[in-house]
């Protein structure tokens, strides 16, 4: 799963892909989108490598763009823009709000709202004009009749897209979603919008334009989710504890880079379940409703095609009792079939035989 980090240029997008990469100056260059691959931080898999004291600890992955900043009115950014968001499974739009005259801006003001909108308007005129030519090409191919209800379905998302809505707005029967399944409409990808707070607003959450911001969020089904990118930098540089007392320093209660993973994983329908001993204390990454034997096979396919049972416990009965024992002992430890659907935090124990 590929993540896209777009916003216009120096709104603090390559320090958040910095941060969640655990990469160092590793900014753009020439205009280039930069690639990595981020570990999900999870305050679930810290707790669970404490207790268990494993070898080896994984969590949850994804891959991240820092994609170039998008300038208006400069058409050959705009192609390498657009070029690496179609490549992209999922958008995360970093919005400036934070005051920093030592980082300049291209305007001379900030104005999130002009921003979001700005990105949008982008976004969504790549759409129409996909749309319009390929229904120009339809118009013009001599099997035409066996293409009409592709043709119906693109004239139903240009008046959309005329409207200025996006296409994710719009709700599909399955032989449509089929069709939309060949294209790769920009305005189609789970978004999710990041504001790039100044210290003093992450405290308060009272910033500029909060209002306009919700109301869009809510008209659209965009979530946001606030950051302030300078303090998720001197968060990272301590150690665990002094993490902790920092964020109760500052009356927050968990790091916007963690409200950024979990709002993304919900966007795109995945959850983790975990696997655990002293050898490894793992996160695996599968999509919501996933049947106990498909989520088997993301550890190996042999586990999927000899599956007999699931040994489920909740982490929250885990964590609070401590131990499997005791887990075992209050009857919370259960044996699940294939059917089962696995739940966000279970930790899974799969039996098999092949």
């Amino acid at each position: 799963m590929q993540l896209g980090i777009i916003g216009m240029p120096s709104v603090g997008k390559t320090t958040i892909f910095e941060l969640l990469s655990n990469q160092r100056d590793k900014t753009n260059s020439q205009g280039k989108a930069n690639t990595a691959i981020a570990r999900i931080p999870d305050v679930r898999i810290d707790k669970l490598s404490t207790i268990f004291k494993p070898k080896k600890t994984t969590y949850a992955q994804l891959e991240l763009v820092d994609i170039p900043g998008l300038v208006p009115g400069v058409e050959k950014g705009s192609h390498v823009f657009l070029d690496s968001v179609r490549k992209a499974d999922a958008l995360l739009h970093v919005v400036r709000l934070f005051q920093n005259d030592a980082v300049p801006y291209i305007y001379e003001n900030i104005d999130p709202m002009r921003d979001i909108e700005m990105i949008s308007y982008e976004l969504l005129l790549a759409d129409l004009d996909l749309i319009e030519k390929r229904i120009e090409r339809i118009e013009t191919n001599k099997k035409k009749n066996q293409m009409l209800k592709e043709l119906e379905l693109l004239e139903r998302l240009k008046t959309l897209l005329e409207d200025e809505k996006p296409i994710s707005s719009l709700q599909l029967d399955q032989e449509e979603q089929l069709i939309m399944s060949t294209y790769q409409f920009l305005t189609n990808k789970p978004l999710l919008i990041c504001l790039n707070l100044g210290d003093d607003d992450l405290a308060s959450l009272d910033y500029m334009q909060k209002n306009e911001i919700a109301e869009y969020s809510k008209n659209n089904g965009i979530p946001v989710v606030e950051v302030a990118a300078t303090i998720e930098k001197e968060i990272s540089e301590l150690d665990e504890d002094e993490k902790e007392e920092f964020l109760k320093e500052l009356g927050i209660k968990e790091s916007g880079l963690l409200k950024v993973s979990h709002s993304m994983y919900q966007r795109l329908g995945l959850i983790s379940f975990f696997t655990v001993g002293e050898d490894e204390v793992k996160a695996w990454t599968i999509e919501q409703g996933t049947p106990a034997r498909k989520a088997a096979g993301k550890i190996h396919s042999d586990i999927e095609r000899g599956f007999i049972r699931a040994e489920v416990v909740e982490y929250n009965d885990f964590i609070e009792l401590g131990s499997m024992n005791a887990v075992k002992e209050k009857g919370l430890f259960r044996l699940e079939g294939k059917e089962y659907i696995v739940k966000d935090g279970d930790i899974v124990h799969f039996r098999f035989n092949v």
